[in-house]
């Protein structure tokens, strides 16, 4: 691994010792975390497949810029991010985007063009505000700590574990995810709720895989219907998983989907 820099942002890439593929794959976190979920099993595996992969850690997050102005934040200046990141790559990338970081994608595609996106447990284009009422009725424990995780207070270990994880999780890596999770933008998460949707009449339309989880407690297998909808696709529902998809047990047959996916478009 390497951990660049691009401008203030702190960017994770991983080269392949035989390049077989000409897009780069740019992969965007989502709320709580920073590029680091991507590094644990993501950008390794991809790139040993032949696959320059790239993570960022958007503004305010892991070691980008000014994270003591990350309230400021707004989903147009984490688009901004992206941006600024596939700019300096040596090709178009490949968009890949998880939970807010699928909604920073969805909003990326107002503006720039990509060779390809795929949504992963991502924020539905019509907000959050769905997945909010979901869990203030079914999980307000959850909800709350969320929030509190949010404003940087501590939690109890167990809410990251039912937020992330429907199977069992190794103790010793829950602990140390629990420790690089850190708050989240309220600006940005207002934004995602209701303030800054997507409107995806003016959105390229670049070909978009569309996936989820079946049993994910912030994005339920409903809302990622719900966005495969709105796009004109079919989602794509792995079974036994939680939020996490790329820390899950199982997290391979995810990457191994969308590998075969960009493959069949001969990216």
């Amino acid at each position: 691994m390497n951990t660049t820099r691009f401008g203030e942002l702190e960017v994770l890439c991983h080269a392949p010792a035989r390049p077989t593929h000409t897009a780069p794959l740019l992969f965007v976190h989502g709320a709580y975390v920073a590029a680091w979920c991507w590094e644990e099993h993501f950008l390794p595996w991809f790139a040993a497949r032949g696959w320059s992969a790239y993570a960022l850690s958007l503004s305010g997050h892991g070691g980008s810029r000014q994270r003591e102005h990350l309230d400021s934040y707004s989903i147009d200046d984490y688009v901004r991010d992206v941006a600024e990141v596939a700019a300096k790559l040596p090709a178009a990338p490949v968009l890949i985007g998880h939970s807010m970081g699928g909604m920073v994608v969805q909003k990326y595609l107002e503006q720039y063009d990509a060779p390809a996106t795929v949504l992963m447990s991502s924020v539905p284009p019509q907000g959050l505000m769905g997945s909010a009422f979901g869990l203030m009725l079914k999980r307000p424990a959850l909800l709350s700590d969320l929030n509190a995780i949010m404003a940087g207070n501590d939690v109890n270990i167990e809410s990251l574990r039912e937020a992330l994880f429907h199977q069992p999780v190794d103790a010793a890596d829950l602990r140390r995810y629990y420790m690089l999770s850190q708050p989240e933008s309220h600006r940005a998460i207002w934004d995602i709720s209701l303030f800054n949707l997507p409107h995806p009449a003016r959105m390229h339309q670049a070909p978009m895989l569309i996936l989820g989880a079946s049993h994910d407690a912030l994005i339920p297998a409903d809302q990622v219907h719900m966005t495969a909808a709105t796009y004109g696709r079919r989602a794509e529902i792995f079974p036994d998983m939680g939020h996490g998809m790329m820390l899950e047990h199982g997290w391979q047959d995810v990457a191994a989907r969308i590998e075969a996916w960009l493959v069949e478009r001969q990216l």
